[in-house]
């Protein structure tokens, strides 16, 4: 049994110059907003949903990306809109938001 109910890995790895990554497509930011709004929700914390960031998950040609575990479910994301869908949907609702999804 996972520690979380939701444990979500945003890929923020920065290549270099000239070289495509998630990071080049906002998602450090991005992962701040989305920390910002579970928290501000009330989902953080023990058996609760976990945001981290993370290095190259291998997926930078379909990036930015994320993976929510245990559901071991990647997605792509380009702006607030996505996140608010993500956790709105995923995180609250429970339903896979396959508009997103790679």
């Amino acid at each position: 049994m996972s520690f979380f109910d939701k444990h979500v890995f945003v890929c923020c790895n920065q290549r270099a110059a000239g070289e495509d990554c998630c990071n080049n497509h906002s998602s450090s930011e991005l992962l701040a907003y989305m920390k910002d709004r579970i928290k501000a929700l009330g989902l953080a914390g023990d058996g609760r949903i976990r945001v981290n960031k993370a290095g190259c998950l291998g997926r930078c040609d379909q990036g930015p990306v994320m993976v929510v575990y245990p559901q071991e479910t990647w997605y792509t994301f380009v702006d607030r809109e996505d996140i608010d869908e993500i956790i709105d949907e995923h995180m609250v609702a429970g339903r896979i938001v396959e508009r997103l999804k790679v």
